[in-house]
């Protein structure tokens, strides 16, 4: 019931409290009708902001989210609106918002020139214009300005009316689209919403939103509510980061939170990248989405000129580059980029200096004497340090052969930057990892050396790309490893010259692996399929939908015994998780999705209506199975 003093401020989308089980709790109000066939209904007690901070579309979203992911709606509505800032509220409006399908809010559509490469580019810009939904996965070209053509293609989805918001993974690919936006549509067109910002520049930029403010939201995967009028295009770039899983409860993708928007709400879809994940090939094969692709001329003219180590010329030139870290083409490949003055840049899995090592004499892997974890080497001169528990073992004895040498198991990108240090002398040596990230070079003769999503943007591009220790990144016990590792050195490879202009990349690894042989013809297209078949044939995501339940032994066997599984399920378990935990996992086909979210979460609300002692993790579509 709405007493008569809240009459004017409790409206839907608004912040409220209400009293339950005999205390004040927060709450959110959906919807007003006149009358209710609840025999007694309690008195709303607060309305805590007149501000309709939940947009009714964003409400069906969330609820849609929580039902896909077995969760529930006051989880995801805390991901969706962040908290108030009572003083950002009571700031002056500069001005009356204006309508999202006015002149003001439209603009001129999108350049179709930058995507006259791909034969359907210019059709999906004037799709969007028209104000229709069309629904892309695009394959980037080689050295493309990806976030050029997605301003383009916001500008084009603006000029028909409407909104737009567009997630990227991290701050990096965020500055470069902001700096595009602001060159197509001009300053004062967008906001960027993200959780780094800080609670009142946060709040101050989703107000603009909710308020109509602006037609165009981008920012991290906290974007992927953003509420936007109108909204007729949500973008995802590089959908297979993994910084675009939430890490909170329910665990949503931002892809599949920006699929679901585009279907509630009917607008456009747009998955770029210069890899293709298995959903995004699924969508493809659907009929979903279509691709937007460019013609095999075109790539060949601005990929560069990629050879792998491993295959059978190579190898007999130099029968030690099976087995060499830096081989001789490679070698070969850096010096001659920097005699021609362009940088080179070198691709290194693990950060760190040493961060696994063994005993010289043995080859035992060093483990801490305290908790068995994993010593690494900070420095050349440092003592061995627990990776787990930041112990120094400086009196390390190896307990095989009690040898006290040690030798390098893995080596990082800090040891990378020291040993070419050595081996090029005067060139100037950069590293771009966790420690400092840098977004960009210049374009004269240096080495960068970078982990995998650090690599900065060279002027010119880089004259050579060097991809080592391959086996770190194809070798990890994980369903996407081969998916995962082309992803990386597509987008290092990307920012290499073209062939013609002398861009040249070198792979350490064996030329007739899948994941190698999509680098070197450049076809992210092809590998995704593959993938794709692979795992139908197998049973995995996403040709079936999957759920894991990781928690005590105990606890995930109560659970699922007491949840209605359609008959379709399938136990697979349990398998180790960390510490005492276990981990099961169930699976039916995509048709049953609905009903395995619901059963799940139907049993998970029994254990917390008894309060059960034990926290059990459950999670839809999990990044990693086992």
């Amino acid at each position: 019931m709405v007493p008569e003093a809240l009459e004017a401020d409790a409206v839907p989308g608004t912040r409220v409290k209400v009293r339950f089980a005999g205390q004040l709790v927060n709450g959110w109000l959906l919807e007003r009708v006149s009358e209710s066939s609840h025999p007694r209904l309690a008195y709303l007690e607060k309305v805590v902001s007149p501000e309709p901070a939940l947009a009714p579309e964003i409400a069906r979203l969330a609820r849609a989210v929580a039902d896909r992911y077995a969760g529930s709606l006051a989880d995801v509505l805390r991901l969706a609106v962040p908290p108030r800032h009572a003083r950002v509220e009571k700031e002056p409006q500069p001005s009356p918002a204006p309508d999202p399908a006015s002149p003001e809010v439209g603009g001129d559509p999108g350049d179709p020139v930058g995507w006259s490469g791909y034969p359907a580019g210019p059709a999906l810009l004037r799709a969007l214009a028209d104000g229709r939904a069309p629904r892309a996965v695009w394959s980037a070209l080689p050295g493309e300005e990806w976030p050029t053509r997605y301003a383009e293609a916001v500008a084009a989805t603006v000029a028909g009316g409407r909104s737009a918001v567009v997630v990227v993974a991290d701050a990096r690919d965020l500055d470069r689209l902001d700096s595009a936006l602001t060159t197509v549509l001009g300053p004062g067109r967008h906001v960027q919403l993200t959780s780094a910002l800080g609670p009142a520049r946060r709040y101050r930029a989703f107000l603009a939103a909710r308020r109509g403010r602006v037609p165009v939201v981008i920012g991290t995967r906290a974007a992927m509510f953003a509420p936007v009028p109108r909204i007729g295009l949500v973008a995802i770039w590089d959908d297979g980061d993994d910084l675009h899983a939430e890490p909170r409860a329910p665990y949503p993708h931002a892809r599949e939170v920006l699929l679901t928007r585009a279907q509630l709400a009917g607008g456009a879809a747009l998955i770029g990248g210069f890899a293709r994940t298995a959903e995004a090939q699924l969508l493809v094969e659907t009929g979903w989405a279509r691709e937007v692709t460019a013609g095999r001329a075109a790539v060949r003219a601005r990929m560069p000129a990629i050879a792998p180590t491993g295959d059978d010329p190579q190898l007999a030139r130099d029968p030690g580059a099976a087995t060499a870290r830096l081989p001789s083409l490679a070698w070969t490949v850096a010096r001659d980029a920097l005699s021609v003055d362009a940088p080179v840049l070198v691709q290194v899995p693990r950060r760190g200096y040493l961060p696994a090592v063994a005993c010289a004499t043995c080859r035992t892997p060093a483990r801490c004497p305290h908790c068995a974890g994993p010593l690494a080497l900070p420095s050349a001169r440092g003592a061995p340090v627990c990776r787990w528990c930041a112990r120094v073992a400086a009196a390390y004895a190896c307990p095989e052969c009690r040898g006290r040498r040690l030798r390098a198991s893995v080596t990082g990108a800090r040891r990378t930057a020291e040993e070419l240090g050595r081996a090029f002398p005067g060139v100037p040596v950069r590293t771009s990892g966790r420690e400092e990230v840098l977004a960009t070079v210049p374009g004269g003769a240096g080495l960068v050396i970078a982990t995998p999503g650090a690599e900065p943007v060279a002027d010119g591009g880089y004259g050579a790309v060097l991809l080592l220790d391959s086996w770190a990144l194809l070798t990890r016990a994980d369903l996407r490893a081969g998916e995962e590792a082309l992803r990386r050195w597509l987008a290092a490879a990307a920012l290499g010259r073209p062939g013609p202009a002398g861009g040249r990349v070198v792979v350490v690894a064996d030329g007739a692996l899948a994941p190698v042989q999509a680098l070197l013809r450049w076809d992210a297209g092809w590998f995704a399929a593959r993938e794709l078949a692979e795992r139908r044939e197998l049973g995995f995501p996403p040709a079936v939908r999957m759920a894991s339940v990781t928690g005590p032994p105990a606890a995930v066997a109560e659970l699922l015994a007491e949840s209605r599984l359609p008959a379709e399920a399938e136990l697979l378990g349990p398998v180790p998780a960390d510490g005492d935990r276990e981990r099961m996992l169930v699976r039916v086909p995509r048709a049953r999705a609905a009903a395995l979210a619901a059963a799940l979460h139907s049993a998970a609300g029994v254990r917390t209506a008894r309060k059960a002692a034990d926290p059990l993790r459950l999670q839809v579509d999990p990044l990693t199975l086992f």
